[in-house]
């Protein structure tokens, strides 16, 4: 029993910090829709990437033959996991750009316009895309880790409902904090070049992607609070 619960905690640790992602991302989106739309977004965006990695462990022998080589380009190798991480990471680079550039237009506009309505379909629609990548990247990294579908399958689980937990408090946080939120759409670009880069067989350790985020953070909070203080 020892010899599951090790592993299964273990992915849950790494599926939680993966799934970080997912919720700034998600929380960013759920800010676009009015209030009593914003919690309807987080549940289907986290509910969704749910069912979709319960549904990839089931074809786990098709998730397996997407990391095999399709064809190669310049000496490069393109597998079916690398394109949806390339086409994932482009999808998220260009969302976030497009954020911190419609952030730094309304500030410098005197003449602020009104935003504009987006429909809640068309975000979760963007939602399901990134969740697509997420979960394929999720789940091929879980059966590199454990060899007991159970445990993938508890990991997945109970990251969801600590996702769905945490995302709110998240949420509250970036709305309430501006400078916070252009350091989280930093943070998503960032994501998306490492996606890029995997997509190309780059590997770039997300452990340093992750340091230097929580650095900034750090010093985004000390600035905070030294501006309060004065």
């Amino acid at each position: 029993m020892i010899d599951s619960i090790i592993p299964l905690v273990s992915l849950i640790a790494l599926e939680v910090i993966l799934g970080i992602d997912n919720i700034i991302f998600i929380s960013i989106l759920a800010d676009k829709l009015p209030d009593n739309q914003k919690d309807k977004l987080r549940f289907w965006g986290i509910g969704l990437a749910m069912i979709m990695r319960l549904i990839l462990l089931a074809f786990i022998s098709w998730i397996l033959q997407l990391d095999k080589t399709l064809f190669s380009l310049f000496q490069i190798d393109f597998s079916g996991k690398g394109l949806i991480l390339i086409i994932g990471g482009l999808f998220l680079i260009y969302k976030s750009t497009k954020e911190i550039y419609h952030k730094s237009e309304m500030a410098s506009d005197e003449n602020p316009k009104a935003p504009t309505i987006i429909s809640f379909n068309r975000l979760l629609l963007e939602v399901i895309i990134l969740d697509l990548v997420f979960s394929i990247d999720s789940i091929i990294t879980a059966v590199g880790m454990v060899k007991k579908l159970w445990v993938m399958y508890a990991a997945v689980i109970i990251t969801v409902v600590i996702m769905i937990f945490a995302s709110k408090p998240i949420s509250m946080f970036i709305r309430n904090h501006p400078s916070f939120k252009i350091l989280a759409l930093c943070f998503l670009m960032m994501i998306g070049v490492t996606l890029i880069a995997e997509g190309f067989h780059f590997n770039i350790p997300k452990g340093y992607i992750y340091f230097s985020m929580a650095f900034a953070f750090l010093v985004d909070v000390i600035q905070l609070k030294t501006t309060k203080q004065s």
